[in-house]
């Protein structure tokens, strides 16, 4: 499930290893948009099974398309709508084993089939979502969902807004 150069270990231990690489790239830059898109590719590439990985960031109580790899997105998303707006909404991760089963779904891709959206925060309130999408259904686990959230936690560390 997951791409790394060293393929050894549990997959908490993978990504503790990310986070680690995650923390190492990130270090002394203050740039987001910066921090942003090096994130997107090092995850993306570090996944497999994933066919978008990115950012939406909060502007005007929305979403705005942020920096991401893979094919062109949804440029904006309403609070509330969708995995993204919902997840920002609620202020907690939405893992979604078949999106097409997800009430409001919004279909950027019509090859994902699973999703999992976790909420981004600054000074408490959600600054943005990291987005991550899969061609395949059920593709994210517990364990994904547990190292994913500690992803978006050194990424945090990291950003200034």
């Amino acid at each position: 499930m997951v791409n790394t150069a060293a393929d050894q270990g549990t997959l908490p231990e993978k990504y503790r290893m990310l986070n680690r690489q995650l923390d190492a790239l990130l270090e002394g830059e203050t740039n987001t948009t910066a921090n942003l898109s090096n994130a997107a590719a090092l995850l993306h590439d570090f996944l497999d099974d994933v066919n978008w990985t990115g950012f939406y960031l909060e502007q005007e109580g929305g979403l705005v398309l942020g920096p991401f790899q893979g094919l062109p997105a949804c440029v904006r998303i309403a609070f509330g709508k969708g995995v993204c707006g919902t997840a920002a909404a609620e202020k907690r991760t939405q893992r979604v084993d078949d999106v097409h089963a997800f009430p409001g779904h919004i279909a950027c891709d019509a090859a994902s089939n699973s999703e999992i959206v976790i909420p981004l925060f600054h000074n408490g309130e959600v600054f943005g979502v990291l987005d991550i999408d899969s061609p395949v259904h059920s593709r994210f686990t517990e364990e994904d969902q547990e190292g994913l959230e500690a992803f978006a936690d050194t990424l945090q560390n990291h950003l200034n807004r």
